[in-house]
């Protein structure tokens, strides 16, 4: 169904037959192919297992021999030995392998896993040790060994591997496993020395903050504390190192707070933040206002948060006063100060100095007017008037004041030269609220009388919708289309409105009033609207009456198209038999199916009316929609009559105006424009193309012959062709049709995009 639900079931009496959910799946399980399965060998005695293998052998030594480089190959031949218990051989074919390509993971990967199911743990043990020597950099290795090696016991043999490893200063991951190592058997000390010679390695920042956490963690404060002033001194107190090793002081100073040792923590802090300017240092000056507001007392963070960001803001402003994004920023801190004070249960006194903070910084704003009389100036700028405003409502709940910031935010803007609808808006809006909607009707009256614009009606006709005051929505509508009767849109959704309130000899009153005006902005849109209403509607008569109106008016070939398709497709019943059936309770709107023969006459009459107008890929567009047309409705005669009527491409020579010399062109042929155009030469081009289909039906290959001219040729002759026959003129129609498009390709024309694909 359309709305997802099951259809209602009106007969409940059981069926004479009776079909149970065992029944079902007996069938299906019946029903089903039986898959293929590759025979089983058996294998009965020695003899017969050592040909099986030999034979094997041979194709793997074939196929080997013929890609000797392929890696996959090797591998399948020697897990196939593994597999029959052939490890002397196994062996020596991955080693055979290894000659060939010695720097393959993969091959000493699946070399150690065959030693390994073997349980052949020294041969493993010697492979890992080949593979590391030959591949050091390879870190896969080193974690296939270190975990062989602890899985086996060895923990002295795995901290050898790792002390090899480390060698080679591996990536953070090597170190890290080896700590982790150390960990698990609780070699703490060792794990220490680890982090020391890693940090010697790479002395970087995070190396530092986790050598600290580990001595943290272990219970070593002092041990902690001597590794971050070690790191602070090896950053040193240049600006730039200090940047670098922020980290280190953010860890440091977490570590303190978590050992309560507040006040070390705030020495950190300062101590990184004095000697780093405020524009590299957020996070870090994140992490301290975070601290302040966790351990420190209200006139800390007062003094540490807010105090340097007005400072900040302040600096900026002074050098652009009108630079409208600071302000925003500026007055969104006092408004954070403002909440933060409430949630902390602040003293009236103290809420009050933070009110007038905000106010003033709001006032200092909007003061700053922008420069000469270009809107772009002003977007930014009138925001800050609006945003004032709803501190006011919605902070200060003085609903006094916010109206009267309305109300100079209004007599500022220059409503001359140009308004903002948004501002109106939000002030007729804000009425609503105060339940004064006299004044909110007022306010948009105004807007409207001093300064029309779209976003104004639109705004005013939502508030009304909203209301459900439609008689007043109506009277917007017309003062709407008054004052810009070319926009399509406003005609739109007036009927729109007409269509929900079920009036729809309003609607119509309303469309033809907008169809008849002079100059529309979009008229399609317009047309369309009307046409989808009537169809909506059920009235297939009075749509027609609208395409041929449209067609009359505009003649476009789309408007062909889409009239065509109109009368082919179904459409539902009128309205009032709609109404009548109600009482069924049918959840489907019943349709009335359409009309080919209707369809094929309106593309028979656009194809004459474009080929009056010499619109000759027009002409080819509508040919291909008629052809997908009589495919799907029409009969094979039909469809190879459309397809008769297909253009061919041709080449002519031309004489450029500009340059006086011969050039040539692709040019559309109609066979219709050439009859009647050329009759001798267009006859002649008959007995030709004739000829040629009949000199490839009687050899049995395929022709090539131009379309248009093959199916007049077929006409004119008035061949009567088997159905086999026709298939065949079928197949022909569409290769020329593609050559057609190739050759249009090639020439630059724009036929071959309006043909589409007939594959």
């Amino acid at each position: 169904m359309q709305d997802g639900r099951a259809p209602r079931i009106k007969n409940r009496a059981p069926a004479a037959i009776q079909v149970t959910a065992e029944q079902l799946l007996r069938d299906a399980q019946e029903r089903q192919e039986s898959q293929f399965r590759a025979p089983k060998q058996r294998v009965e005695d020695f003899e017969e297992l050592h040909e099986y293998r030999g034979r094997k052998r041979e194709e793997f030594e074939k196929r080997i021999r013929q890609t000797r480089s392929s890696i996959k190959e090797w591998l399948q031949y020697a897990n196939w030995e593994a597999s029959q218990g052939e490890y002397a051989r196994s062996r020596s074919v991955f080693e055979r392998a290894l000659d060939v390509d010695p720097r393959s993971v993969q091959l000493w990967l699946s070399y150690t896993e065959m030693e390994l199911k073997g349980r052949n743990v020294q041969h493993a043990r010697n492979l890992f040790d080949r593979a590391v020597t030959l591949l050091p950099r390879v870190d896969q290795l080193w974690y296939k060994y270190v975990y062989l090696e602890e899985l086996l016991g060895n923990v002295p043999g795995a901290r050898q591997v790792f002390e090899r490893w480390m060698q080679w200063e591996p990536d953070d991951k090597a170190w890290q496993a080896y700590i982790k190592l150390e960990q698990r058997y609780n070699e703490l000390d060792r794990a220490s020395a680890i982090y020391e010679r890693w940090v010697a390695v790479r002395p970087e920042p995070r190396v530092w903050v986790k050598w600290g956490k580990f001595e943290e963690e272990r219970g070593k404060l002092d041990k902690a504390r001597e590794v971050f002033q070690t790191a602070l001194e090896f950053f040193g107190d240049d600006e730039e190192q200090i940047e670098k090793a922020q980290a280190v002081f953010n860890a440091f100073a977490k570590m303190e707070t978590r050992l309560k040792e507040y006040e070390r923590a705030r020495v950190i802090y300062k101590f990184a933040l004095s000697r780093l300017p405020r524009s590299k240092s957020a996070a870090l000056y994140a992490a301290y206002t975070k601290f302040e507001k966790q351990h420190g007392t209200r006139s800390t963070l007062e003094s540490t948060v807010l105090g340097k960001r007005r400072i900040q803001y302040e600096e900026e402003l002074s050098h652009d006063g009108r630079n409208y994004d600071v302000w925003f920023d500026y007055a969104r801190l006092e408004e954070g100060a403002l909440r933060d004070l409430r949630e902390e249960g602040a003293t009236a006194e103290e809420e009050e100095r933070a009110t007038n903070r905000v106010r003033e910084v709001y006032e200092r704003a909007v003061a700053q007017v922008p420069p000469g009389g270009e809107k772009r100036h002003w977007r930014r700028y009138i925001f800050l008037w609006l945003y004032y405003a709803l501190f006011e409502e919605i902070e200060s709940k003085d609903y006094e004041r916010a109206r009267q910031i309305y109300e100079t935010a209004i007599r500022v803007v220059p409503h001359k030269q140009f308004t903002f609808a948004k501002l109106w808006i939000m002030f007729a809006r804000f009425e609503v609220r105060q339940l004064n909607l006299t004044a909110a009707r007022k306010i948009l009256g105004t807007a409207i009388g001093m300064c029309p614009k779209e976003a104004l009606f639109k705004g005013y006709i939502q508030l009304e919708f909203d209301l459900r005051e439609f008689d007043r929505v109506r009277t917007l509508y017309e003062k709407y289309i008054e004052w810009d009767p070319t926009n399509s849109a406003a005609w739109i959704k007036y009927a729109e409105l007409e269509t929900q309130l079920e009036d729809f000899a309003r609607v119509r009153a309303i469309y033809e009033l907008g169809v008849t005006q002079p100059a529309l902005s979009m008229p399609e849109l317009l047309w369309k609207a009307y046409i989808d209403f009537e169809t909506e509607e059920g009235e297939r008569e009075k749509a027609r009456e609208l395409y041929e109106r449209l067609v009359k008016i505009s003649g476009h070939v789309k408007v062909w198209i889409s009239y065509a398709t109109f009368e082919a497709e179904p459409i539902p019943i009128p309205r009032a038999m709609r109404e009548e059936a109600e009482g069924e309770e049918e959840e489907e709107v019943p349709m009335v199916e359409g009309d080919p023969v209707r369809a094929r006459q309106v593309f028979e009459r656009g194809y004459k009316d474009l080929k009056s107008k010499g619109l000759k890929h027009e002409r080819v567009v509508l040919l291909e929609i008629w052809k997908a047309f009589e495919e799907k409705y029409g009969t094979a005669e039909d469809v190879v009559k459309v397809q008769g009527m297909m253009p061919i491409t041709s080449k002519r020579r031309i004489v450029d105006k500009e340059t006086g010399q011969t050039v040539e062109d692709w040019d559309i042929v109609f066979a219709d424009d050439e009859r009647e155009a050329n009759p001798t030469t267009f006859k002649f081009l008959q007995m030709a193309h004739a000829w040629k289909a009949a000199q490839a039906k009687s050899g049995g290959a395929s022709t090539t012959a131009l379309s248009g001219f093959a199916a007049a040729a077929a006409n004119a002759n008035g061949n009567a062709e088997s159905s086999s026959s026709n298939g065949s003129a079928q197949r022909s129609s569409e290769n020329s049709s593609r050559t057609v498009r190739d050759r249009a390709d090639d020439g630059h024309s724009d036929v071959a995009s309006s043909n589409g694909d007939e594959d």
